[in-house]
């Protein structure tokens, strides 16, 4: 059974959006083609190719246009151009950012091509989401395809397919459901409900497959949606405008019309941190990439619906991080290891003073080596690792007596979410030194007073 980290990407607001007077087209016969796509900790990383360049970017339903995180001198490769200075502002509670609006681009996405593209590029280094993905990710991309196109999303088997609305048919689905969209802001919401301790409460969320989470809502005692005894203190995620804290906890359930989520994770974002969110109207919080993944969907902009089927995903446990680690991924680490292949190629020395005796020595031979580095980047208060002493900073050397090199981020992120009670043994660099440390992983969900 897979189990995901619970990671935030921004919600971007921009001031004012202007579409650009062009559309995503598909130059094929038949109108519509197949994208494949990486599902990483919830999210889909498509390839996008801006000017002749093939980069890879999130889809995004939360963003309204696409962005590039210019922190690499992207743009000097893509000779962006026609650019002026704008200021954007997201989720957490810091300024607002500085990004240079550029127009006249083009953006290809399969066989699916727009001319005129408006982007934006944003030069905070710590904009950059590839540590926290494992993953190189150089951008976020979102209405533009939506708005122009029927979008399937196929998160079983990992495929998008763009369509153009003309040529579109329906295939009847007994089993599916279909909502109606609200937008705002270029943003799509739909209305449903949540269970919160046994009442039933309708919400509208926004639909974000920008974010890894479960479901984000926005406390509000008068409707009944708050926070139950049994919860965390946690980080949340980074927000364009800085980093994002809250409560996390469950509800009794959530409701997709017949599809029912039982036992759902949830976080109740602070305040200061969603301020600017809670300004559209009625807005009760968003629907994330651990919800959406355990459907195949098909997005229909133009005639404002979503329809949902859902997909090996739906029965998927929910979990959370027992550990308190936030991990991202620190450049590379120079390792010395043992050279198998050269050790394989050694000499053979005889001992002809014993009978049918052949003693081998083997020259044992090392190389060294650049592989990932994981840093510890966020740590939850009173759990489990900050109560040993493990600290931000420190490197994870291994886990279990296994190299973490040899994990993906999103792997040995997913050791945390095991069952409590699992040991864990890790050997960290602090400094330059190698610290060991050893705890159990434990349920956050605890009674507050």
């Amino acid at each position: 059974m897979k189990r995901f980290v619970f990671f935030v990407i921004v919600f971007f607001f921009l001031n004012n959006p202007v579409f650009s007077q062009g559309k995503f087209t598909v130059q094929n016969k038949h109108k519509s083609d197949k994208v494949r796509f990486e599902l990483i900790n919830n999210l889909i990383i498509i390839p996008v190719e801006i000017n002749g360049v093939t980069l890879s970017f999130l889809l995004d339903t939360g963003v309204s246009k696409p962005i590039i995180f210019n922190f690499l001198n992207v743009s000097d490769t893509l000779k962006i151009k026609n650019t002026e200075s704008i200021f954007l502002r997201g989720l957490g509670e810091g300024e607002q950012v500085e990004a240079l609006k550029s127009s006249n681009n083009i953006l290809k996405i399969g066989d699916a091509i727009k001319l005129n593209q408006e982007l934006y590029a944003i030069y905070d280094a710590n904009l950059n989401l590839a540590p926290k993905l494992g993953f190189p990710v150089h951008g976020i991309i979102g209405n533009d395809i939506f708005k122009d196109l029927i979008v399937e999303i196929n998160y079983s088997n990992k495929y998008l397919k763009l369509t153009e609305p003309e040529v579109y048919r329906y295939k009847k689905c007994k089993k599916c459901e279909t909502f109606n969209l609200e937008f705002h802001n270029s943003k799509p919401y739909i209305n449903t409900e949540v269970t919160i301790k046994n009442k039933e409460i309708p919400v509208k969320l926004l639909i974000d497959s920008g974010g890894s989470d479960v479901l984000w809502l926005f406390e509000n005692d008068s409707l009944g949606i708050k926070s139950s005894d049994m919860f965390f203190n946690d980080f949340l995620g980074h927000g364009l405008s800085g980093s994002i804290y809250g409560k996390r906890t469950t509800i009794d359930a959530l409701h997709l019309k017949s599809f029912v989520l039982k036992n759902a994770n949830v976080a109740y974002p602070d305040s200061t941190s969603v301020l600017f969110a809670r300004m559209v109207k009625d807005r009760n919080g968003s629907l994330a990439g651990n919800v959406l993944k355990r459907f195949n969907l098909i997005f229909d902009y133009q005639k404002a619906k979503v329809t949902l089927n859902k997909n090996s995903f739906f029965k998927e446990k929910f979990s959370y991080n027992k550990s308190g680690i936030e991990l991202a991924h620190d450049g590379v680490r120079l390792i010395k290891e043992l050279d198998i292949k050269a050790s394989n190629g050694s000499n053979l020395e005889r001992n002809d003073d014993v009978a049918n005796n052949t003693k081998v020595v083997l020259e044992t031979t090392y190389k060294f080596s650049l592989k990932p580095a994981y840093i510890i980047v966020e740590l939850r208060e009173n759990s489990p690792a900050e109560k040993v002493g493990l600290q931000k900073g420190d490197i994870i050397v291994s886990i279990n007596s296994k190299a973490s090199y040899q994990f993906t981020l999103q792997q040995l992120i997913q050791e945390f979410h095991e069952d409590s009670g699992k040991r864990i043994r890790l050997i960290v660099d602090r400094n330059g030194n190698e610290l060991t440390f050893n705890f159990k992983l434990e349920n956050p969900l605890t009674k507050k007073p």
